[in-house]
């Protein structure tokens, strides 16, 4: 994606808040374009279309903010993660059970790794050892 945005119009429009520069897609963390990586690739699978991402991306939007998000800006992949787990797992992809276990797993990887540092998980992670 060397400048010119996602490969088609539908998929232009369904990430028209995304901001680029002459390189392509902006991103703060590399967690952030993990999240849009993934998108791109759940896609290109056939596992939604881009309305219907628009559309789940959107509602979790609109929930953000009617619980007072204040729409800044720096929340915007979060957003974006939110509406892929909750993608997928309504598809059967995968369970709200399995992202939780994700998440504990990612959380007890970064408690213990020293600032700058790359989390690295481990299997006791997802186990709920240290």
């Amino acid at each position: 994606m060397a400048g010119d945005g996602p490969p088609d119009t539908a998929a232009w429009q369904a990430t028209a808040g995304i901001p680029y520069d002459e390189g392509g897609p902006v991103f703060a963390a590399p967690w952030e374009a993990q999240a849009f990586a993934m998108t791109l690739a759940l896609e290109e699978q056939g596992l939604f279309g881009w309305e219907e991402w628009a559309a789940a991306l959107g509602e979790e939007i609109r929930l953000a903010q009617e619980g007072g998000d204040p729409d800044l800006g720096d929340t915007y992949y979060a957003h974006w993660l939110r509406a892929l787990e909750r993608l997928v797992a309504g598809k059967q992809i995968t369970t709200a059970e399995s992202l939780q276990r994700c998440r504990d797993a990612w959380a007890r990887a970064a408690e213990r790794t020293p600032h700058g540092s790359p989390i690295e998980l481990r299997p006791d992670d997802f186990e709920g050892g240290s």
